[in-house]
């Protein structure tokens, strides 16, 4: 058959007007569908909030809330504490009711914590990795250890969390019960992570962006990764978007999704230097070489069962990024045990095949390395905090009555302990110093012990 130039035209000329047909008839759906985009609802699992510290909030999931019913003979006693990254906001974690970690967790009986870090503010800048390690997640370990009546709680620390997860554990290994990582940057050398190659030292210089912003900025940051797939990023997902916008249940994932991006928080400056430097730029958590205000961090005291959860496709911490770290640590090879499924950076998180194959396997190793501990009693140590938090408060003309420097939002056990032992034990106490002497005795900020005595 000849070739025909014009029946050729005709068809190219039917195929374009039936092009623009379809997407005049798509953009119908867009003024519906932008108003379902705006308001989207995200973080549905009810919480509570059980400790404050600046701005750092300690989330607590109770079941009962959410509508789950599990058996008591099902329920771990042995809570888990989620320790998420300083960048982006947790809900990635509980994007929506089919799709949520927290969820997973919960339904299979698991006690659920997670730490919401907030956004920095200016006076913030100079927070470091001890702040967030040694004062943050230590005082919300200490929170969970105290409700629950563990020795030692089990940790989910996920992405940048779970640097901080195995930092805290090698320093605090008496209580963490086990450690679960969730692409976590651990190791970084020649690991073909983009990440890692765009923060080589020859490349960047970290505290240029510091010096210039104080804080590193939310939207710096989503520039940055969204450079790492241009793309997918800028194009392709919004054609996606356009031929889908008839799908409801398309157009709500995709909304979800886009709020949790766009919903950046900017991160403290001096935290931002030293993981850049000493993660990154040196590899000084694997070459055991890391310190933390003058504490060395040794990763030989990591003897806890270890779980890594890693992404094939997980471009910004692929898999050579966390693996390599199991051969430093001091818990035996045994105890190790690594998931290696096909997905990305946040489709560990929010694809509904690791919430079909993935979740389901890692609440069975958290039961597991629960068992030993199950029947854990309330230590000696945690009997003591909890008997010098409640102290006596006798008014003139009133009767006694027992009274906790934790009714003082932001004051913990961890706090409250330290203050005892200074010999403040009530309000009253506490008014008679300023917030430079507070902020000492309790190892805080003098915001914190500001906002203690406007209270006070």
């Amino acid at each position: 058959m000849s070739y025909n130039p014009f029946s050729a035209a005709l068809d190219a000329h039917t195929n374009t007007l039936d092009a623009i047909a379809d997407a005049t008839e798509s953009a119908k759906q867009l003024p519906e569908q932008s108003e379902t985009i705006r308001n989207i609802d995200v973080g549905m699992t009810p919480s509570e909030v059980v400790y404050e510290e600046n701005k750092l909030e300690l989330l607590h999931y109770k079941p009962e809330d959410a509508g789950i019913d599990v058996p008591e003979e099902e329920q771990n006693e042995v809570p888990i504490i989620v320790v998420y990254a300083l960048i982006n906001k947790p809900f990635i974690l509980d994007l929506q009711p089919d799709r949520s970690v927290i969820r997973r967790l919960l339904e299979d009986g698991h006690d659920v914590y997670m730490i919401d870090w907030n956004e920095p503010s200016r006076l913030d800048q100079h927070l470091g990795l001890h702040d967030y390690v040694n004062r943050y997640v230590d005082n919300c370990v200490d929170e969970v250890r105290e409700r629950s009546g563990q020795d030692s709680i089990n940790i989910l620390g996920y992405c940048m969390g779970g640097t901080f997860s195995a930092i805290y554990t090698a320093l605090y290994p008496e209580k963490v019960n086990a450690l679960a990582l969730m692409a976590a940057g651990l190791y970084f050398d020649d690991t073909g992570g983009v990440l890692e190659r765009w923060g080589s030292e020859e490349y960047y210089n970290p505290e240029a962006v510091v010096d210039t912003y104080g804080n590193v900025p939310s939207t710096m940051l989503d520039d940055g990764f969204k450079m790492t797939d241009p793309v997918d990023n800028y194009v392709r997902k919004y054609v996606t978007l356009f031929e889908n916008l008839e799908s409801d249940e398309f157009v709500e994932n995709f909304a979800r999704m886009e709020r949790w991006l766009d919903e950046g928080i900017d991160l403290a400056g001096d935290a931002y230097v030293e993981f850049l430097q000493d993660i990154y730029q040196n590899n000084s958590l694997y070459e055991n070489e890391m310190e933390l205000d003058g504490e060395r961090v040794d990763v030989n005291e990591i003897q806890v069962p270890i779980l890594q959860i890693m992404g094939e496709y997980d471009h910004l911490i692929p898999p050579e990024a966390s693996k390599p770290f199991n051969d430093v640590v001091g818990t035996p090879e045994d105890q190790v045990t690594t998931i290696e499924y096909p997905t990305g950076h946040i489709g560990m998180s929010v694809s509904g095949s690791t919430h079909a194959e993935v979740w389901p396997q890692v609440c069975d190793w958290f039961h597991d390395v629960s068992a030993d501990d199950a029947e854990a009693s309330v230590s000696e140590m945690q009997k003591e905090a909890a008997a010098n938090i409640e102290v006596e408060s006798v008014g003139a003309d009133e009767e006694s009555e027992e009274t906790s420097l934790e009714e003082i939002d932001g004051i913990g056990p961890t706090y409250a302990e330290r203050l005892v032992e200074a010999g403040i034990e009530s309000h009253e106490d506490l008014a008679e110093y300023g917030p430079e002497e507070l902020a000492e005795i309790a190892e805080t900020s003098e915001s914190a012990a500001e906002e203690w005595l406007d209270q006070a």
